[in-house]
């Protein structure tokens, strides 16, 4: 257990070393169309992890609920000055992007969506690490481009990884006897988290500025909901 973790923390950590050094190097323009592109692939994962569940009322439930919870706990907003906070102690990202905006930006990336979720419950229920080193080189190559674009932040995300992920895994293994009694939790678990990845990937295109991280805990509610509907 905690394999795949640490194997996806290290690949973002020298994903995000190569796009500091090929920051000044790699033209505004080409960096915006590349991360335009990923924005694209991130949308096209989305909406395939959509199409795995057999509820859709458990979806639809848990994102107006877990909506409601983040917003109530502010989650977005303590990221936010959390992310802020390592700001003011650290200097100002290249191309004058903040340190917020690329921590909070690859935080959500790496962190939220069906790979995270089902590779880390994998990792913790199974020991299959499978998802999470093929996730692990999604992110590779995702962290060079938003790194070079959005600065040392992108790379300070990988601490999100290493916990959320890890954090995941080491609950799974807990309540693993719980989560098997219903094989439907998990696929509605994954439908809700690539929800939420088509709105990281709607921000990431520039068409929304959705506060995605107001809605993460929506991807735990299937397990409760599974159990009544």
């Amino acid at each position: 257990m905690l394999i795949g973790t640490l194997v996806n923390t290290a690949t973002v950590i020298a994903g995000s070393l190569i796009g500091l050094l090929l920051g000044n190097i790699l033209p505004e323009r080409l960096r915006d169309t590349v991360m335009k592109g990923l924005g694209l692939c991130t949308l096209a994962v989305g909406i395939e992890g959509m199409l795995g569940g057999s509820n859709a009322l458990i979806a639809i439930i848990s994102v107006a609920i877990g909506a409601v919870i983040g917003e109530l706990c502010d989650l977005d907003g303590h990221l936010n000055r959390f992310a802020e906070g390592l700001e003011r102690r650290i200097q100002r990202g290249k191309g004058g992007v903040s340190i917020a905006e690329g921590f909070v930006t690859a935080s959500l990336v790496f962190c939220v969506g069906a790979m995270t979720i089902v590779g880390a419950l994998n990792d913790g229920l199974t020991g299959n690490h499978e998802m999470l080193f093929t996730k692990a080189t999604l992110d590779f190559v995702s962290s060079i481009v938003f790194a070079s674009s959005l600065g040392i932040g992108v790379m300070l995300s990988a601490a999100a990884v290493l916990v959320i992920e890890g954090g995941v895994a080491c609950l799974a293994s807990l309540v693993a006897p719980f989560l098997q009694q219903n094989a439907n939790t998990v696929p509605e678990m994954t439908v809700v988290g690539s929800i939420l990845i088509i709105g990281i990937s709607l921000n990431l295109l520039g068409i929304t500025k959705l506060k995605v991280m107001n809605y993460v805990p929506a991807i735990f509610l299937p397990i409760l909901l599974c159990m009544f509907m």
